[in-house]
């Protein structure tokens, strides 16, 4: 049973009245023996309450949670209403906190901040984050499904990996060896194939790699779309710039609050500038003499090429197309009349890619040879490959990471800010 109860943002709606209202406490300011101002937060905002007589005298640490009982009254407070208490019911006292919540920003290291993750989520600039966080992934939900896109749920136990590589967590399934799931790819073309045409999921996907950068963590939510019936990675792009063109006008439409406590700028994007690698490449190499690695590109290049963007085109966003076979999965299509090529793309944003994404092999025969051609044995893989031995239609699709979209969207610094409970090469709890 809820206690009954109005949230913090209500109670301009009950003034005069007697309500009970509950939170944390998280400000106590005390003005002689027989007055207190505290502020009560609560998922709605924060409310001034006035603590008088005996009351006054409650010792009270920050965080403790309470319900108070009082009358709504109006106010000099910057809310122009406070709440003037004759009750109050402590339901949990907290301890002494490992920092203060109260300040404009946390003041302590990160790796202090994380390892108090759950009291470190509680102050205004983090819930911001995840508010915003949640309402990106609503929006990519709503734009798909009015697409005609049908949400999945895949396995993350697997029998394989997807990219065939060895940044797996291999782990203990009954007598037998599996692996967490690097990406829902075998799946949403299986199911493609499966006649459903149109899939996506939003779900966590697992990378066992050595990396601890800001930009990299083991566990994170990637947001994948996969399309049958198309021919041309170009579709996948246009889809995709409308897809963030409905998120960021969600954001916008939704967070206007959010963004300007963190003071974080959306941008309006009407089209997204498409450049070949070997194009971006030479701007790379004669805009800022940078080199780039073979067939790829570093992440100083990735920053480099977004500011060359905005200087040229004013948009934060630019597609990156046409990488070499060589360092693409197997079932990237080649072009025909340049096979040493895919029809794939990244998306860089703000300085970091986002999406990977492009078109599929779709016939049985091809996909075995590009097992074979990279050393991979085909019955390893026999439950994917079924599904084309039946027709499979032209297909592609891609995928957006969640807390690298919201990171670049709001100018974190670290993903590990855009992630509830962040798991990396060093940290398993909280």
């Amino acid at each position: 049973m809820f206690i009954k109860r109005v949230l913090c943002k209500e109670l301009a709606a009950h003034n005069g009245q007697v309500v009970e209202l509950a939170g944390w406490v998280q400000l106590v300011r005390q003005v002689g023996r027989q007055l207190a101002f505290w502020v009560v937060r609560d998922r709605s905002g924060w409310a001034q309450v006035v603590v008088s007589g005996a009351l006054a005298l409650t010792a009270l640490p920050h965080e403790s949670v309470v319900a108070i009982k009082g009358k709504v009254v109006t106010s000099k407070s910057q809310q122009g209403y406070e709440l003037q208490a004759d009750a109050v019911t402590i339901l949990a006292e907290a301890d002494e906190l490992p920092f203060e919540l109260h300040l404009a920003e946390i003041k302590a290291g990160s790796e202090q901040i994380l390892n108090h993750r759950v009291l470190s989520l509680r102050h205004e600039h983090n819930q911001a984050i995840f508010h915003i966080k949640a309402v990106v992934a609503q929006a990519f939900r709503a734009h798909l499904v009015a697409a005609g896109f049908l949400e999945v749920q895949t396995p993350k136990i697997v029998a394989t990996g997807t990219e065939g590589g060895a940044e797996l967590f291999p782990v203990q399934y009954f007598e037998q060896t599996a692996y967490l799931a690097q990406s829902p790819q075998f799946y949403k073309q299986m199911l493609v194939s499966a006649g459903f045409e149109r899939v996506f999921e939003v779900g966590p996907v697992f990378r066992a790699e050595l990396h601890n950068t800001s930009r990299h963590i083991n566990e994170f939510t990637s947001l994948d779309l996969e399309l049958g019936f198309i021919d041309d990675a170009g579709t996948l792009m246009d889809l995709e710039t409308e897809l963030l063109q409905s998120i960021f006008a969600a954001v916008n439409e939704k967070c206007s609050s959010e963004l300007e406590l963190l003071g974080a700028t959306v941008p309006q994007i009407k089209r997204i500038p498409r450049l070949a690698l070997a194009e971006a490449q030479t701007i790379l190499t004669s805009e800022y003499g940078h080199p780039s690695p073979v067939g790829n590109l570093d992440p100083a290049g990735e920053k480099l090429l977004c500011q060359y963007a905005e200087r040229t085109w004013a948009t934060p966003l630019v597609f990156v197309t046409d990488y070499p076979t060589t360092v693409r999965p197997f079932y990237a299509l080649s072009k025909r009349e340049a096979p040493e090529l895919t029809h794939s793309f990244d998306l860089l944003f703000r300085g970091l890619e986002i999406t990977t994404g492009g078109l599929r092999i779709h016939r049985h025969d091809e996909l075995v040879q590009a097992l074979l051609t990279r050393g991979l044995n085909p019955e390893a893989y026999a439950f994917y490959l079924e599904a084309f031995k039946y027709g499979a239609p032209p297909h592609g699709g891609l995928a957006i990471g969640l807390e690298r979209l919201t990171a670049r969207m709001l100018g974190l610094d670290n993903l590990r800010q855009a992630t509830l409970f962040p798991r990396d090469r060093q940290r398993l709890v909280p």
